[in-house]
């Protein structure tokens, strides 16, 4: 069967479809939900606070509606045995007639606290219990047409779907058929189903991942042998300003050994902020450069390449070493002439962003190239890459620097096509983040604090959620909005910028710059400075609806501030909870993204969602143990001669099912 046969796809939702990747009925069952609701739990009106909750009551008097700039709302009240909660709708006219007065009802919906009043917003309906999957919403296909969509196409799953595991390792592995999974990882019977459905495919996706990384792996390129001085190492150290900690000195020696091999080094750098990483890039670079070849260093903005431009002068061309930069922003005649003293070798190590890689660019002896994870090169990229290495034959070594840290044991499953050196030492000296959970009735004395802080010549960010204000989501603060209330209020009389992520590119390059020269006291933002910007003189972090961030998201925002020698400050804005407490307790990166996974899990294994991709990008629960127990079954597919068999079936499957993905992941 088609996907064009199933009851309800005509053209136009057959476009919409293929537009996020859904070409077949197995692409559309392998679409699992995002989240679930669970109306399953009827929650008192009195002990209904702040989320999401199924609740039931009579709405006791008639709903009102009111009108306000083009917009509608409808607001009513809910009262049980426990006490009373508001409803309102928004833009929903239509609720007044579907409200029945004096009758008792369920609705399921979020609560939104505020001012110390309650409101359940926007709330559904609910016929009878029942968990609920909610999708990643598809252009012109609304979410209730595409459940029904997708209960109907449940009904080829045998055909569409059939088993991908051998049954003894699903038997070792106390795992259900695939399915009983797809059917009840959609529209589940109870808990305890959808529990064992996610844990079934969870464990197949990395099973795969790590057989297919696995194949992957065999297949590295030939590399450059460089002729590196034994001591070379140790001469670059003693070049720099400071002395290296035992980690850094372990991890260029590290980096250094794969670059004398004749296969093309795939090295993740690993570690937390002002660790060091950028000292041990330049390490690598002088090396390249001082074995006669090039080297290019790619950076996620132009701001922060440029920084990286400017300490390279600083540190590496005293030592000899010639550097040039090359960034997208560029004139034509600029990049004329960055283009041909990269070609004729005129520069020996290059600073920039992707324009590094683009096309027109060409190296004299290309040897090493370090990016960053944010730009990890996918199979098409490598290929460009290698054309543009020193004979064009074989690739340059590739170091990938990340300050995303990850505990050792997921980096090592996570990034199965990388070695990967972690450097665990902080320079002496460093003075760690002081991290404060600030109540909102504590909002005006940080501003004060703040205030002090500028005035003793130092700068401030400011972090909000959204871009805009947003009449669903009442309680969470917006960049413009937060902007507009500051420069009237507590930072009257200040230097405030503004910006976010798709603000136009030179306006947002204009404000960074503003900011990073010292010409504004206060940057109000999105998490757009999450990477990418380095500000030493900043000293405050301000984050707004805290709460609603992972904690490696907050230790990143964190990290933005403690770059200089003053201590500094991160005031979380929320309500004190035990998982933003972890962030007061330790400015240990790896601790801290320990706990996240603990919490969150891990997210999209393959790390190739892009926006319109649906395929394969299932969540896992926070079961961090389950990522082991898959790579430890793999490791024994792979030793065992009798589970050959096994080992064959799996990787059979992996070519299949990621054959495709495997060009978007980075093989380093």
């Amino acid at each position: 069967m088609q996907l064009s046969d199933l009851k309800g796809v005509g053209p136009t939702r057959l476009t919409a479809l293929r537009a996020v990747g859904i070409s077949s009925l197995r692409d559309l069952l392998y679409c699992l939900p995002v989240r679930y609701e669970d109306r399953t739990r009827v929650t008192p009106c009195a002990m209904a606070h702040a989320g999401e909750v199924l609740v039931m009551g009579v709405v006791r008097d008639a709903p009102k509606l009111s009108r306000f700039n083009g917009l509608t709302r409808v607001t009513a009240s809910l009262w049980d045995d426990s006490g009373r909660l508001a409803l309102v709708w928004y833009n929903q006219p239509w609720m007044m007639q579907q409200l029945p007065v004096g009758q008792s009802v369920m609705l399921y919906g979020r609560v939104v606290e505020k001012n110390n009043r309650r409101t359940l917003q926007n709330p559904q309906r609910v016929t009878e219990p029942s968990i609920q999957p909610v999708y990643r919403a598809v252009k012109g296909l609304p979410a209730k047409t595409f459940r029904e969509m997708m209960q109907t196409a449940l009904s080829q799953v045998d055909d569409c779907c059939p088993e991908t595991l051998p049954r003894s390792l699903r038997l070792r592995h106390g795992l259900c058929e695939l399915n009983f999974a797809i059917r009840q990882a959609h529209f589940p019977d109870n808990l305890e189903a959808l529990r064992q459905a996610r844990h079934r495919l969870a464990f197949e996706q990395m099973l795969m991942y790590q057989a297919a990384l696995g194949m992957m792996r065999h297949h590295r390129e030939d590399g450059m042998p460089l002729p590196i001085a034994a001591d070379a190492a140790d001469a670059f150290w003693s070049h720099m300003p400071f002395l290296p900690t035992a980690a850094q000195k372990r991890v260029l020696e590290e980096v250094t050994a794969d670059m004398r091999r004749n296969r093309a080094m795939s090295r993740l750098i690993q570690g937390d902020v002002g660790c060091g990483k950028t000292a041990l890039a330049f390490g690598a670079i002088a090396l390249t450069c001082q074995a006669g070849y090039q080297a290019a260093m790619m950076a996620p903005t132009e701001i922060l390449a440029r920084q990286h431009y400017e300490s390279a002068k600083a540190m590496l061309e005293p030592m000899g070493i010639s550097c040039g930069l090359l960034i997208g922003s560029m004139k034509a005649k600029e990049k004329r002439q960055t283009h041909a003293a990269c070609a004729d070798g005129t520069w020996q190590a290059v600073f920039g962003t992707h324009a590094l890689i683009s096309e027109g660019v060409e190296y004299s002896k290309l040897g090493l190239v370090v990016t960053d994870e944010q730009h990890r090169f996918g199979v098409m990229q490598r290929s460009t890459l290698q054309q543009k290495g020193a004979d064009g034959d074989r690739a340059p070594h590739v170091l990938v620097m990340s300050a995303t840290p990850i505990p050792r044991t997921l980096a090592l499953i996570l990034y199965g096509d990388l070695d990967i050196s972690v450097v665990d030492e902080l320079p002496p000296g460093r003075t760690p983040v002081s991290t404060r959970v600030v109540p909102e009735e504590k909002r005006s004395g940080m501003y004060g604090f703040l205030r002090q802080e500028i005035a003793q010549g130092r700068q401030a960010y400011v972090v909000c959620p959204l871009v805009e204000d947003s009449e669903a989501l009442e309680d969470v603060r917006s960049a413009k909005a937060t902007y507009d209330a500051l420069v009237s209020g507590e930072l009257r009389g200040l230097r405030v910028g503004l910006t976010w992520g798709n603000q136009k590119a030179d306006e947002k390059a204009a404000v960074l710059a503003e900011f990073s020269a010292g010409h504004l006291d206060v940057l109000v933002s999105t998490t757009v400075i999450e990477v990418g910007v380095n500000v030493p003189n900043a000293s405050v972090m301000v984050i707004e609806n805290a709460e609603r961030y992972g904690l490696s998201q907050l230790h990143q925002l964190r990290g933005r501030v403690g770059r200089g020698s003053a201590q500094s400050w991160c005031f979380l804005l929320a309500e004190a909870n035990d998982r933003l407490r972890i962030l007061t307790q330790t400015n240990d990166g790896f601790l801290v993204a320990q706990k996240d996974l603990e919490l969150r899990g891990p997210g999209d294994l393959m790390g190739t969602r892009q926006s319109g991709e649906m395929m394969g990008d299932f969540l896992l629960d926070g079961d961090v143990k389950l990522l082991e127990e898959a790579s430890k079954c793999m490791k024994r597919l792979r030793e065992d001669p009798s589970l050959a068999e096994e080992r064959q079936a799996v990787e059979a499957e992996a070519l299949r099912s990621y054959s495709d993905k495997l060009a978007n992941v980075a093989l380093n």
